[in-house]
């Protein structure tokens, strides 16, 4: 001890205060006695010094070389200073509750002093220095590559398309894309070409200055160009697809909105019971929602209080949906009614339409045009929400608080260490490029410049902590039933969901090995309550980073190693196996934009419309132009292409780079953790399995892409499989 303590005093003539805590977890091999039994002075008062220093005082803007976590409003978003359209509300209050991002400290805005100013591309915005990228991933990816599609490629398709921002006028249009590509010419895109694992969409043709843009073609079209357009693929695509958390089963009829009945009409759903009793081949409506085979994605009371401020906004028309689903005594998944609701007007008190399949020709195409509408929703939902929301943005708050709370020491911080990688940094340029006013979310879905209210209204409306576990989500949505016999404690409702099915796997070998963990450090009993640390740790999550939720009922206590257990495995959930499955996807699915329209641009026609007799001529060019314009969905394929790909430097669930192995330095630790990648390493074997598996229809068939997003393990690039430990891009 005392040669540590020696160690550490000449580090500290130099201010390394982290280096210092570091090299006692080095220089110990019995951190467990040290941590929990003797506290030696010199290294609680280190360890004090370490996080006062990481807090910092609240005041100042930020610098580069800062280590400061701290909290702040999402008041970054908007730009009234350089345009009043870009002023966008300050998320987190009472109006706008929203997790907490990273304080930058940055000075107001002239037009608006609760905004604060912006840091525009291609200008970096502060993060702690410590959650900067690497410079492995700085030389072959995430700032190469998502910088250069932000700072380069997408103006270089703006500036190409612009002049001509018009719809495709037929399907072959699109197939271009992937066969011929078209020219970009600009000189920034130099930069572009000379970085290092740009993907396979980028080729160099002509001279340095004129590129082609070429898009791999998506997993979705690549073994059956026609799988789109039928209805089982479409409902296979709510179990084993980009989205695979929004459906839920139908509990009762009639379906009621919540919302206030004065301002959006009657409460009562247009789908009535004769409509779904058509489609259930002579079983009754009672009779299928008792044996579970009638379900629903329903964005009615999500989207409905901001379509009319939606549909505002040029090139925008949209419905809040409800779809329902039949499933079959063959286990088969189909839609068989769609609602699509406007809200209520005095000539329209109750504005909702009803849509079936139908089998003539007009039906059938205003039934596609339906089922493009719900796509958009679930495309907004999707990135919106379950993206961006529950996994980016409450990811940030969990890991300023661990850095703030618990010591690099702390054996906490240790397991979490792995799962925190790159995050603050992403999230840093997303909100500088993608989620901002006038960025990339705003000008290719449907929300437009709304688009972050809805998550706020989401997170007001739906977002909870204990939620947010796996099984509890999926009891929650009716999708499983509790079954104590079963390893994770519950029971699929319908076996064969892929997401469910392998995200179970994932989550039983994560919650083992985290229980295994915290029983190795936490023994004694009282010991969690007793630990300063992560008693602050848990009180920081609830009361600063979700100021807005402090006071909800639902928070888990911390008073037993089975509670810390549970908090810790859904943490590292959302960060390795949820983030996996909703964002590797996002390309195989969504880069062909009929399978997946991010936005609709015309309503319906309805009959007495003049809209309505040129549908009637021509069915495909409606269509066609009602989803996004050419310069939309390429820019919008761009950033799905980027952000559904592998860093040849990631680290996946199970495994860590001898770059970061001193953070496991106690034997019984490695054994448990090599125990754990070779669990994963069974269930890898487990999935590939099931993909073979005939039985299994949302996984295996003609035309049927197997369901590998939650493979653990994959190669660099747009794989649509592996498991990162942490939300790196």
């Amino acid at each position: 001890m005392v040669l540590i303590q020696a160690r550490f005093s000449s580090l500290q003539i130099h201010g390394f205060i982290r280096a210092k805590i570091i090299l006692i977890a080095e220089l110990s091999s019995e951190i467990k006695h040290i941590y929990h039994r003797e506290h030696p002075p010199g290294i609680k008062d280190l360890r004090r010094e370490d996080l006062l220093s990481l807090r910092g005082n609240g005041k100042g803007e930020r610098k580069t070389h800062d280590r400061i976590y701290d909290y702040a409003l999402y008041n970054d978003l908007g730009n009234p200073d350089k345009d009043e359209e870009l002023a966008r509300p300050v998320l987190g209050g009472e109006k706008w509750p929203y997790p907490r991002r990273c304080r930058t400290g940055r000075p107001p805005t002239k037009k608006d002093p609760t905004c604060e100013t912006r840091i525009e591309k291609p200008h970096p915005v502060y993060v702690p220095r410590d959650e900067t990228f690497e410079e492995i991933k700085q030389n072959t990816f995430s700032t190469g590559r998502l910088k250069a599609l932000l700072h380069n490629l997408i103006p270089a398709i703006t500036a190409s398309l612009s002049s001509s921002d018009i719809p495709f006028t037929c399907f072959s249009e699109i197939d271009k894309l992937y066969n011929d590509g078209f020219i970009l010419r600009s000189e920034e895109l130099k930069e572009i070409a000379q970085i290092p694992f740009m993907g396979n969409f980028m080729k160099q043709v002509l001279s340095v200055s004129e590129r082609l843009l070429v898009y791999d073609i998506p997993a979705v079209i690549k073994r059956d160009r026609f799988a789109w357009l039928r209805d089982s693929e479409f409902a296979r695509q709510t179990l084993a697809g980009v989205n695979p958390v929004n459906i839920e089963i139908l509990k009762e009829f009639p379906i009621l909105s919540k919302l206030d009945h004065a301002v959006y009409g009657p409460p009562e759903s247009a789908i009535t019971e004769e409509l779904i009793a058509h489609e259930l081949n002579g079983m009754s409506v009672e009779k299928a929602i008792e044996e579970k085979r009638l379900f629903i994605i329903d964005y009615h009371d999500m989207l409905l209080p901001f379509i009319k401020k939606m549909n505002s906004l040029p090139g925008r028309k949209a419905y809040a949906s409800r779809t329902v689903f039949f499933h079959d005594q063959a286990g088969i998944l189909r839609p068989i009614v769609i609602e699509l609701s406007l809200p209520s007007s005095p000539s329209s008190p109750c504005n909702k339409h009803v849509y079936t399949h139908g089998h003539d020709a007009t039906t059938h195409w205003i039934w596609k045009l339906a089922k493009a509408h719900v796509c958009s929703n679930d495309a907004g939902v999707h990135q919106l929400v379950n993206h961006w929301l529950r996994t980016h943005a409450c990811m940030e708050t969990y890991i300023i608080a661990t850095h703030r709370q618990l010591s690099a020491m702390h054996p906490i911080y240790k397991l979490l260490h792995p799962h925190m990688r790159y995050t603050l940094e992403i999230n840093a340029l997303a909100r500088q490029s993608l989620i901002n006013g006038g960025g990339i979310i705003e000008a290719c879905f449907s929300p437009g410049k709304f688009a972050m209210e809805i998550s706020s209204a989401a997170y007001q409306n739906m977002w909870r902590f204990d939620m947010e576990a796996l099984p509890a989500d999926l009891v929650r949505r009716g999708m499983a039933v509790e079954d104590p016999s079963m390893p994770c404690g519950v029971r699929l409702v319908i076996e064969d969901y892929p997401y469910a099915s392998d995200g179970l796997l994932i989550w039983s070998a994560i919650r083992e090995y985290v229980e295994s963990y915290v029983g190795h450090f936490y023994s004694e009993p009282n010991s969690v309550t007793s630990d300063i640390e992560l008693q602050a740790w848990w009180n920081e999550i609830k009361n600063k980073g979700h100021f807005d939720k402090r006071s909800e009922p639902w928070w888990p206590k911390l008073n037993t190693k089975e509670d810390l257990s549970g908090i810790l495995t859904t943490m590292i959930w959302i960060a390795s196996g949820q983030h996996a499955a909703i964002n590797f996807g996002q390309y195989p699915f969504g880069g062909y934009m009929p399978n997946r329209p991010t936005l609709m641009r015309k309503h319906i026609p309805l009959e007495n419309e003049n809209d309505h007799e040129r549908f009637i001529q021509n069915p495909q060019h409606t269509f066609l132009s009602s989803l996004p314009t050419q310069l939309q969905a390429t820019k919008i394929m761009a950033a799905q292409d980027t952000l559904s790909t592998h860093s040849p430097d990631e680290e996946y669930l199970g495994q860590v780079s001898h770059l970061h192995s001193h953070w496991i330095n106690d034997h019984e630790m490695v054994e448990l953790f090599n125990r754990f990648s070779a669990r994963l390493e069974e269930i890898e074997g487990i999935i590939n399995l099931r993909n073979k598996d005939a039985r299994l229809k949302n996984r295996n068939g003609a035309g049927v892409p197997p369901y590998e997003l939650l493979l653990p393990t994959s190669g660099p690039g747009v794989t649509g499989r592996g498991i990162p430990n942490s939300i790196s891009i």
